[in-house]
Order: structure tokens, then C-alpha cells, then sequence
């Protein structure tokens, strides 16, 4: 199964370069009617990585989330106090006013002290994009507490209904206004199917629940992971090359 990681990315025209910086936070804020509209849909992933903080006394639990890009899953989670991210792009939250709930960020999850321990571990929307994603997972195991929970949504990439999802909204609109494929920036940001993705917690995690927003996973928008007893010992045993993570 680790034979294709790490992974690449496919390389972007010149014309999607110079305008994916500005994109890539148009989308993640919600700026245009495709975009609002997805985030809307999106809500569900937020709620359900959300669903074990949704009470006061929980406020307690100590997380970290992976690729927390704008910060918009602390609109979900407003009394988590003690909150770390894993986020190499600054741009992304530096300006957020959710900033000040975070109590530590770090640019990649090897940074991250190894007598440090969280008891959940979060990503929305994010290891459909991690390189490594063997590693991370693995990581993410090591640095989980005991009775911790791996709690992660991600889009039912791979599939026809998610395909259809985004061609005709934010890829038609992608390319009304661009005139550009927004099929070639989606090969170059997704580069793990919803697949690939539960094979890896599969292997690196004794328990996998899942929950669907839609019939089955193979039709689908997106898919929700609750992950818990980490396979420690083959977490130590793995070992493969650092590219990027989340």
C-alpha cells in the first residue's frame, strides 16, 4: 500500500499559478456563489469532526488540528481552549480573528514535541492533500493520548458523485471566470482518494467508524472517520521519506 507515498502533486499551468494564491483563499472563505454555496454543504464535515467538543464539560480536551487553513473549525468548537494547528501556509490565518484561540501552531507535525500529547486530533478537508500521508498518520498516532480519538472528514474523492459535485459548481464557475480547467488544479490539491485515505487509518488504527453524507461511500460528497487505538507498533516500525505534511 506505501509503495505510492510519498506522493506529488501534478504541476500547474503557469495561467493557474498566477492566480492560485489568490483562488485558494477566495474558495476558503467562501468569497464567491459556488464557493459559499460548497461551504454551506461543507458544514457537515465541520460538525461531525466537531461532535465530541459540542458539550461544556468537554471544553477540556486538549486538540490539534492538521491543515487548519482559515480557522473556520473553531467556529464550530468555541469553547476548546487548548488548541494547537498544524498549518505551513501564514497567509491563511495570519489575518483570522480566531487567531488568539490557538495556543500553538506549528508549520508541520514533525515539529512538534514527541512528550506531547492530545486527546483528539482533527483535519477537515485535509489529507486528501497530504503527500505523506502514511507518515502523518502515523505521527498523528504517536502523538495521540491515551483513550485518544483521530477525528477527520474529507471528500469523497475518487468517486462519480463527488466528481459531478464540483464540476458543476465551483468547476463551472472556475471556469467562467478564469476561461481555465478547474480539473487540473483538483489533480494538483487531491492527491489521496477517500479510498486510499481509509486504507491508511485502516492500517495504522485497531477501530474505524465511518459516516457518509449521502447512500454509501461510493455515493457520496463526503466521508466522516472517528479513529481510535493506535497500532503503536507498527506506527514505530514505519519509516518512510519526509516530504511536505499537513
Amino acid at each position: 500500500m506505501f509503495e505510492s507515498f510519498p506522493k506529488k502533486c501534478p504541476p500547474l499551468p503557469k495561467e493557474i499559478q498566477d492566480i492560485y494564491s489568490t483562488h485558494y483563499k477566495s474558495n476558503r472563505e467562501g468569497q464567491t456563489i459556488a464557493s459559499s454555496l460548497a461551504q454551506r454543504i461543507e458544514s457537515w464535515m465541520h460538525r461531525q469532526v466537531a461532535g465530541d467538543v459540542a458539550n461544556l464539560q468537554d471544553s477540556v480536551k486538549v486538540t490539534l488540528e492538521l491543515g487548519a487553513g482559515t480557522l473556520n473549525q473553531l467556529q464550530y468548537e468555541p469553547a476548546v481552549y487548548s488548541y494547537d494547528i498544524v498549518e505551513p501556509f501564514t497567509d491563511l490565518y495570519k489575518s483570522s480573528p480566531l487567531l488568539g484561540k490557538v495556543r500553538n501552531i506549528y508549520s508541520d507535525i514533525s515539529e512538534i514535541p514527541s512528550n506531547c500529547h492530545y486527546d483528539r486530533i482533527t483535519s477537515v478537508a485535509t489529507l486528501e492533500h497530504v503527500c505523506n500521508l502514511p507518515e502523518v498518520i502515523a505521527q498523528s498516532g504517536l502523538l495521540l493520548a491515551k483513550n485518544g480519538v483521530f477525528r477527520a472528514s474529507v471528500p469523497s474523492e475518487g468517486t462519480w458523485l463527488w466528481m459531478l459535485g464540483w464540476k458543476l459548481t465551483t468547476g463551472l464557475e472556475f471556469k467562467l471566470k478564469y476561461g481555465l480547467d478547474y480539473g487540473l488544479l483538483m489533480k494538483h490539491e487531491h492527491v489521496n482518494t477517500a479510498k486510499e485515505i481509509e486504507e491508511v487509518l485502516s492500517y495504522f488504527f485497531e477501530q474505524i467508524n465511518c459516516k457518509v453524507f449521502g447512500l454509501s461511500k461510493s455515493t457520496s460528497l463526503y466521508r466522516y472517520y472517528e479513529c481510535r487505538i493506535s497500532k503503536i507498533d507498527r506506527c514505530l516500525k514505519f519509516s518512510g521519506p519526509k516530504e511536505d505534511s499537513a
